[in-house]
């Protein structure tokens, strides 16, 4: 009588137990290290040292390398939140305690970014998935999405190819696709070649002679002083710099406070006397809202000289609120004013925030400004990298241009 014999040898029941197969766990640290790899890029790229920028350019590379879509969407978030990471820290010190809001925030603004590189990525190497990274980094640059494009790869242009303009901006455009191709051994090594021969040389830039910019340290209080002994400090301030050779002296975002034609007297009669030129950043307040602005102030005269395109959203810039009748937000402007004219030089004014995208520093360099003037009011971000990688940015675009930079912040 013969015996029945079950269906599996001995050993076709080990390799059928549980447990992860040699395979696997290669994809999981595989998959591990493209995100890690991303949130370095992203934390190391964005650390507010100008030089480091081209390590952003990992992240295309390491989206491509992605086996899956998502992957591609942790790889993304991944850069996204490290790039960002001070955000939390900055809004509860505005805020006040409490981490729920920042990292409400710091999510939101992720959300965009996440969502169309995840949607965008492709199975299919290639140059059609170069195309489709092409699109997510358009659509990042421009707006609307454009309003939440930070950490934005194209930043590292200006120091890769310095001086290089608009051929250095297509160049790191091409590098960066070729990155998401077969090709990214090649372009890796450009990157890196290009980087060294660039750091050799690195120089921060300066600002034309007779311009100064004045950081300041006076935190919260700047610009909400109710008395004249803030004005009196900044006039100090300018005086001192004027003495050293100044001949227009910049002062940071919302320095003046609201603007209004008691403090616009005020400084002019305190700079009657002087041949001395002050920008300052200021409010012009209405029942409709108000404008952060720049304002410019000689002997006998001021003016209103910027607004603002893009304020900080949540914060400061908050359309909802004209559906509920209120008039409390900061008004953006968008595409208007990207150049505005001073003493004879055509300024490309950047505020705060206009500094994190890419969108407000190229529709000002298409009218071929002769410096960037950037200006911030940076004292909510003690312990985090958010002013540096403004300063960084700024520094990048305008080593990229050739154009000199004047910068002054508040902390």
């Amino acid at each position: 009588m013969t015996h029945a014999t079950s269906g599996h040898s001995p050993t076709q029941g080990f390799s059928g137990s549980p447990g992860r197969s040699p395979r696997s766990i290669r994809d999981g640290l595989h998959e591990a290290a493209l995100i890690a790899g991303a949130a370095a890029a992203g934390a190391i790229g964005w650390s507010g040292v100008a030089l480091a920028l081209p390590l952003a350019l990992a992240f295309p590379a390491l989206w491509a390398a992605a086996p899956t879509r998502m992957i591609a969407t942790a790889v993304s978030a991944a850069y996204f939140l490290a790039a960002s990471r001070g955000l939390p820290q900055g809004v509860m010190t505005f805020y006040g305690p409490g981490i729920a809001l920042g990292g409400a925030l710091w999510i939101g603004a992720c959300l965009a970014f996440v969502a169309v590189h995840g949607l965008l990525w492709s199975v299919r190497p290639g140059w059609g998935r170069a195309g489709r990274f092409a699109l997510a980094s358009l659509l990042m640059a421009v707006l609307p999405l454009g309003i939440v494009g930070w950490a934005h790869p194209l930043t590292a242009a200006g120091v890769l190819f310095p001086g290089w303009g608009w051929l250095g901006l297509g160049a790191t455009a091409m590098v960066m696709l070729a990155l998401t191709t077969r090709l990214w051994p090649v372009a890796a090594v450009a990157v890196i070649g290009a980087w060294l021969w660039s750091a050799a040389g690195w120089a921060p830039p300066s600002g034309p002679e007779g311009w100064r910019g004045v950081d300041t340290t006076m935190g919260a209080s700047l610009g909400r002083a109710t008395d004249l002994e803030q004005h009196r400090a900044l006039l100090a301030h300018v005086q001192r710099a004027h003495e050293a050779g100044a001949r227009v002296v910049v002062l940071p975002e919302s320095a003046l406070g609201l603007w209004t034609p008691t403090v616009s007297q005020v400084w002019m009669d305190a700079l009657r006397t002087t041949r001395v030129v002050v920008i300052a950043g200021a409010a012009v307040v209405d029942r409709h809202g108000y404008d952060n602005v720049l304002v410019e102030i000689a002997a006998g005269q001021a003016r209103v000289l910027y607004r603002e395109r893009m304020p900080v959203p949540v914060s400061m810039w908050q359309p909802w609120l004209s559906w509920i009748g209120e008039g409390d937000s900061a008004r953006a402007h968008f595409l208007a004013n990207p150049i505005v004219t001073s003493q004879g030089r055509r300024i490309a004014p950047l505020i705060c925030y206009e500094q994190l995208l890419v969108w407000p520093v190229l529709q000002s360099m298409l009218h071929a400004p002769d410096m960037i003037v950037a200006t911030g009011n940076g004292w909510w971000t003690a312990g985090t990298s958010i002013v540096g990688i403004q300063r960084a940015s700024a520094e990048a675009w305008a080593r990229l241009f050739g154009v000199p930079l004047v910068m002054a912040f508040n902390l």
